[in-house]
């Protein structure tokens, strides 16, 4: 990118945060941006090609430019990349990425134990008695269900953008497996299912260490069996 373009770019973002806008609130026109930073259309439409794939902005055909969702979406793509290339090349980057999953799943179960709404336990409980069902039936835990269970788990903690963070990780990790194959021994579901269940129990005891534990105990089992590829 040109750096009249890349000027532009920051004063986009510059504009946003001044103007106290926030995602689907829309931007001047193109012609008064043009105007505003004193830059060719092209330069201002490199920019904005540039923000909108990091979901800063988004361009709608016809309609003009709005403030974008500001997703992670565009880190969690960087990071399955870069795992999946270091994994090519015989890193240990995706057990890298299962140890900052944990670190951050571990530490949050003492603000998590004992404090979990009783709507969030039962719909917790419902899921893993899912898993119990998918195990049944086709012999894995569906990744939704799984990716479900982890953001109910921290949903109570009110926190967006751990959340998303989380949920970025859970995201990165998933689209690494599916892309480098042959990735470990399949897991045995009963048991992934259990070691949810147990996260469930430890919580609703409010036993942060015992929730910990389990926490542990689940990605002692992944990193065993990527270990094993």
């Amino acid at each position: 990118m040109g750096s009249v373009a890349a000027d532009a770019e920051e004063k986009v973002k510059e504009l946003i945060v001044e103007q106290g806008l926030g995602p689907g609130d829309p931007l001047p026109t193109e012609t008064e941006l043009m105007e505003r930073f004193g830059v060719s259309r092209n330069s201002l439409r490199e920019a904005l090609k540039s923000l909108q794939a990091m979901h800063i902005v988004e361009i709608r055909r016809g309609f003009g430019t709005y403030v974008g969702t500001m997703s992670l979406e565009p880190m969690t793509e960087a990071m399955a990349f870069r795992t999946v290339v270091g994994h090519r090349r015989g890193h240990g980057s995706l057990l890298e990425l299962l140890q900052l999953r944990e670190a951050l799943e571990a530490g949050l179960m003492h603000r998590l134990a004992g404090r979990l709404p009783e709507e969030d336990l039962a719909e917790l409980d419902g899921l893993v008695e899912t898993m119990h069902t998918e195990v049944r039936e086709s012999g894995e835990i569906a990744s939704r269900t799984d990716r479900a269970f982890h953001r109910t788990l921290h949903r109570s903690l009110g926190n967006d953008l751990l959340s998303e963070v989380l949920d970025a990780f859970w995201s990165a990790f998933h689209r690494v497996r599916a892309q480098a194959q042959g990735l470990g021994a399949a897991a045995d579901g009963e048991e992934l299912a259990r070691m949810h269940a147990a996260i469930v129990e430890a919580v609703r005891a409010g036993n942060p260490e015992a929730a910990e534990t389990a926490v542990h105990r689940h990605f002692d089992d992944i990193r065993s069996r990527l270990s094993q590829h």
